[in-house]
């Protein structure tokens, strides 16, 4: 191995499914404990402003990945989990890819939702080793799909390894990832290898599953309560493991870890929707509006803990505006790695690298934030933030169609400002649907290649 490549910092991405801003101690909640994940936001920096690219799971690991906005990244939509549907096209260039070309040893571990083929599986996207499954969710022991049996699709097991199917019945699947990506991270220090480790957990989503163990910590709290705050208490003893092998094997000084989630808390009765707009809902998105599905705060702001004792200043909190399309570049320019030289040097890429920001105190790189989902269309500048024909549980009376907020008085979107504040809602207005034009364009002439 080249000593260059050992210079280089690892890099471990640990991403939740459905975990809500406010599911974790560091981010208010009242209920949650999770120790290992407070400390590591308290020893690096902690982001109060840090947006997903869309309110749903599958375009934001495409985000996530890519640095893409998920409709130019070919996945706009929650992908299904029958065999030959499509997947993350093979021209998109993942942070994997691009860094397996850098020397790194790569490995996923969790859930991927990109795809179900072999050619849209995580190995053909620049994963040396795949660990997890495939879909959506699964349950937590057997390891089955079984969702979706309207669309004519019957349970099907999905766990693999590359793309050979394995079988852990009984094994929680929470445990099995922290298991597999410490088992990764003691064969990389052992090769003295520079490792990219993505480690996918599909808590806290459904199905409401957690070990007694976990259960019985939260015994004093509703079932519902209980079982959430047991499934993302199980998370936490998996980051404190990981940290600890990191620890052991002189790996964690110069390993940049980046904690967050694919969006907020599922309103789905499965999740235990009461119903009511500020509900629980099985998760909690804090102070904020919306839950996942809605471009209020609630579905796309998310937890965000970026850790690197060895490169940044730690004991920090960072409001400025951030989105996972900037993780891409900026983990590529914080590993010295040129993209405009390597696989992405013809790929347009959305995000920004936060590396002046996080190094200098530079402000954020972004003017403007803008996302879009099933109709719905938003935009964040600075403080403002317009929503447009957003979306809130269907029990719920619906929002304005127009829907404008000064978050800095008023975070949980409650109060609508556009008819105070017409001029400034139609240039917000006017600049979200130039934004989607553009969007639909290069989108459409993916699809023409």
């Amino acid at each position: 191995m080249q000593e260059n490549n050992r210079q280089k910092p690892n890099i471990l991405i640990i991403y939740c499914d459905d975990l809500g801003y406010g599911d974790l101690g560091c981010y208010g909640s009242e209920t949650a404990k999770t120790p290992h994940l407070d400390r590591l936001a308290s020893e690096g920096i902690r982001f109060t402003n840090w947006y997903s690219n869309s309110p749903v799971c599958s375009p934001s690991r495409a985000a996530l990945l890519t640095g893409r906005h998920p409709a130019r990244a070919g996945v706009d939509e929650i992908l299904g989990a029958k065999r030959g549907l499509h997947g993350l096209p093979a021209t998109e260039v993942t942070l994997a890819k691009a860094l397996q070309t850098e020397g790194y040893r790569t490995a996923v571990h969790g859930k991927w939702h990109l795809g179900v083929s072999e050619e849209t599986g995580p190995n053909a996207h620049g994963f040396d080793e795949f660990f997890g499954f495939k879909a959506g969710c699964i349950d937590f022991y057997s390891h089955i799909f079984y969702w979706g049996q309207g669309a004519g699709l019957n349970p099907l097991h999905d766990l693999w390894e590359d793309e050979t199917e394995v079988w852990e019945n009984g094994r929680y699947m929470t445990e099995l990832i922290t298991e597999r990506s410490i088992e990764f991270i003691r064969r990389q220090a052992e090769r003295e290898e520079s490792f990219f480790l993505y480690a996918a957990y599909n808590a806290p989503h459904y199905p409401m599953h957690a070990p007694k163990e976990y259960m019985d910590r939260f015994a004093y709290l509703p079932w519902d309560r209980q079982v959430m705050n047991a499934m993302i208490a199980a998370v936490d003893d998996g980051v404190g493991a990981i940290v600890k092998e990191l620890k052991r094997t002189g790996s964690y000084e110069n390993t940049i870890i980046f904690f967050s989630s694919d969006n907020g808390p599922s309103p789905e009765s499965r999740n235990w929707l009461d119903g009511t707009e500020d509900a629980y809902y099985g998760g909690s998105a804090g102070i904020f509006r919306g839950h996942k599905f809605s471009l209020f705060d609630g579905g796309i702001r998310e937890p965000a803990i970026l850790s690197w004792p060895a490169g940044l200043t730690g004991g920090r909190v960072s409001d400025e505006m951030t989105a996972m399309i900037d993780i891409l570049p900026t983990f590529l320019d914080l590993s010295g790695v040129d993209a405009a030289a390597g696989p992405l040097k013809d790929v347009r890429i959305d995000g920004r690298s936060l590396k002046s920001m996080l190094l200098e105190g530079e402000p954020s790189p972004h003017r403007q934030l803008f996302w879009e989902y099933q109709g719905q269309l938003a935009v964040r500048e600075g403080g403002w933030k317009l929503v447009l024909d957003g979306k809130l549980d269907g029990s719920l009376p619906p929002p304005d169609r127009v829907h404008l907020s000064d978050l800095s008085k008023d975070p949980g979107e409650r109060v609508n400002e556009a008819g105070r504040l017409p001029e400034l809602t139609e240039r917000l207005t006017r600049a979200a649907q130039d934004w989607l034009a553009s969007l639909r364009a290069d989108s459409q002439g993916r699809s023409r290649d």
